[in-house]
């Protein structure tokens, strides 16, 4: 159930009548022979779906999940990397009302397992290197369907007897399901990251899954000439969302890549005409080392900061800043397109949403003051609909008046632009003093001799926690750790100096190779 703080959607709103598959039908109508989905594997061939033959794939996995005894309201494990099969997969279950359960292909047994129960989901589809994780996790499952490579790969052996191929899912087109649209029924699940308990998932509506497709389609100036490289995982909500349904809404093409890869990137956007792409700092700072791709058509990279100078110096790109997160399905604040921005902010207020961030006692910030953020929408369109199960959990992350609390500290400035500044856990307690890890981060980086920082707190018996620099050197520079102490110690005040830098080749990562913080803080518990 919703939030009993949040506002209820009305009878009539933007979405009365229409569903994911209503989405998908009207654009196989008006654009059937447009190219939709180009998949463009690292191994294996190439292959190209129109809206017409995607359509008629997906009415013929519906037929088939139909025939194999699914029904509206059961949920179907989805555990894939990048590739056809999952989006065909994600539209099916929709067309017969099923829910769609999207989980992290780098889950552990214990990790799916909590997944595929809590979720309480009677089947899978998976690929050959995840079935024996899948198959461990949830044993009980009525069925499983496994893809007939690894994201393009030939397999090392044949599924198990008793493992069905995804081919053999699909069923007669003429047989496919036929449903009312229900915009406010559940459509898919997907699952937080989680920090300190197990995530929680995270329920979309059909709503939901329309209004990212219009708000993202209408914030980034898709049109049907666009195209679009899809490489982060399509199990989170950048892909899903802001890539995915973004370009299905306006009518264009979409050049899905396994995952990323540095070297092959610039020929695909070249070859394929792409014009936008998302990315991520991981990514970026891989691409920069690549040589300077040749003409090409992208007009811009969608970012969590705008205007980030290198990518103009580098590329003659402009970046658009934003925020999102899977609570909020779309982008919430975004540059405009066209329009001066503030480096390095995330952009403006999107409409359909308020903002307000605010201090610790709740009262609204000053500009140039870093607060709490918080958002306000309408829950199954705007925002999700609930946790999974957990309506405590609903309950608790939104206040009286229906405010969703996003976790972040950000600044709001005069001119309307807010800049993102770091999440709340990132908030450090050095003795009586708050510390925020992301100004000890953002002196580190100014030096230019990192790629990489992340600032964490240890524990000490005196002063609660203490600051702990992790970085990734550029190159091999002498007293790495050395030079970067004596540029905090210049800049900073002595309570915020890290009490050790700790120069290491990599970093834990989370999904979208965020840094995995939690993984650093329990490596320095366990070394005390």
């Amino acid at each position: 159930m919703p939030p009993k703080t949040a506002l209820t959607p009305t009878a009539t709103h933007p979405f009365t009548g229409r569903d994911l598959p209503w989405l998908l039908a009207t654009q196989a109508h008006a654009r059937a022979d447009h190219p939709f989905l180009v998949w463009d594997p690292f191994d294996g061939a190439e292959a190209r779906w129109t809206y017409g033959e995607f359509a008629r794939d997906v009415a013929r996995l519906a037929a088939g999940l139909v025939a194999r005894g699914v029904a509206a309201g059961d949920r179907i494990l989805i555990h894939l990397g990048n590739c056809p099969e999952f989006l065909i997969a994600y539209f099916a279950c929709a067309r017969v009302g099923a829910i769609s359960v999207t989980t992290n292909t780098r889950s552990t047994v214990d990790e799916l397992a909590y997944y595929a129960a809590n979720a309480n989901v009677t089947a899978a589809i998976t690929q050959p290197q995840l079935l024996e994780t899948v198959r461990a996790a949830a044993p009980a499952l009525r069925w499983i369907a496994c893809t007939a490579t690894d994201l393009g790969a030939a397999p090392a052996a044949p599924p198990p007897i008793g493992v069905l191929g995804f081919a053999d899912l699909f069923g007669d087109e003429s047989s496919a399901p036929s449903r009312a649209a229900e915009p406010l029924a559940p459509n898919s699940v997907q699952y937080t990251s989680g920090t300190t308990s197990r995530p929680k998932g995270v329920v979309w509506t059909h709503a939901n899954a329309l209004w990212g497709a219009r708000i993202g389609s209408e914030l980034l100036h898709l049109r049907g000439s666009d195209v679009t490289l899809v490489y982060l995982p399509l199990y989170h909500t950048n892909a899903i969302s802001y890539s995915t349904l973004s370009t299905l809404w306006s009518g264009g093409t979409i050049v899905l890549h396994p995952k990323f890869s540095a070297s092959r990137f610039w020929d695909a956007i070249i070859r394929h005409g792409c014009t936008w792409f998302i990315g991520i700092p991981f990514s970026l700072l891989a691409l920069v080392k690549q040589p300077k791709p040749g003409p090409h058509r992208v007009r811009f990279i969608g970012l969590g900061a705008s205007d980030v100078s290198i990518l103009r110096e580098v590329w003659g790109l402009r970046s658009l800043g934003w925020f999102g997160m899977t609570e909020t399905v779309t982008l919430t604040i975004m540059s405009e397109h066209g329009w001066p921005g503030r480096e390095m902010a995330m952009g403006v207020p999107v409409p359909g949403y308020e903002i307000k961030v605010v201090r610790d006692d709740g009262t609204e910030v000053a500009f140039g003051e870093s607060g709490h953020l918080k958002i306000r929408g309408i829950p199954g369109i705007s925002l999700f609909l609930e946790y999974l199960g957990n309506q405590q959990a609903t309950d608790a992350c939104f206040d009286a008046d229906g405010w969703f609390s996003t976790g972040d500290r950000v600044t709001p400035f005069a001119d309307g632009q807010i800049r993102f500044d770091m999440r709340d856990k990132d908030m450090l307690r050095v003795g009586a003093e708050n510390v925020a890890a992301a100004e000890i981060e953002r002196v580190i980086f100014a030096s230019g001799a990192v790629a990489e920082v992340a600032v964490v707190g240890a524990p000490d018996e005196m002063l609660e926690e203490v600051p702990v620099a992790y970085v990734i050197p550029l190159a091999n520079t002498p007293d790495l750790a050395d030079r970067l102490l004596a540029r905090c110690r210049a800049e900073l005040a002595d309570f915020k100096i890290p009490r050790r830098i700790i120069v290491v080749a990599d970093l834990p990562r989370v999904t979208l190779e965020k840094i995995d913080k939690k993984a650093l803080r329990l490596r320095l518990r366990e070394a005390r």
